[in-house]
């Protein structure tokens, strides 16, 4: 299965260089080497986002969680770094009630490898 609208898929910018790529975020920060390993960057943040996006669209994707939000979607696939380095990423993705947009949730290690 595709996600439903991929190509309309949208990343609010603060979740990948103030939370994927931060190795100061309560949280992002255990996700932190995952991402910079293959050689993205906080500063250079916009290929992240690029290459979430690209995946968003070819990626296999599952239906995730429902929630009283909207539609919770799971996409799989590989992400191959700046430094040429691949890495296995789970991407989630909420298509939010009334809308058709998939919105970026979160990224972490997994998928096809």
């Amino acid at each position: 299965m595709v996600l439903p609208n991929a190509n309309k898929a949208r990343i609010v910018p603060t979740k990948l260089h103030e939370y994927l790529l931060s190795s100061t975020h309560p949280i992002g920060r255990f996700k932190h080497p995952f991402f910079t390993g293959p050689g993205y960057s906080k500063e250079q943040w916009q290929q992240l986002e690029a290459d979430l996006l690209d995946l968003a669209v070819a990626g296999e994707a599952r239906f995730g969680q429902s929630t009283e939000y909207g539609q919770k979607n799971e996409v799989h696939g590989i992400l191959t770094g700046p430094s040429g380095k691949v890495a296995g990423v789970v991407s989630v993705w909420i298509i939010l009630e009334d809308e058709d947009i998939p919105r970026f949730v979160t990224a972490f290690p997994g998928g096809k490898r």
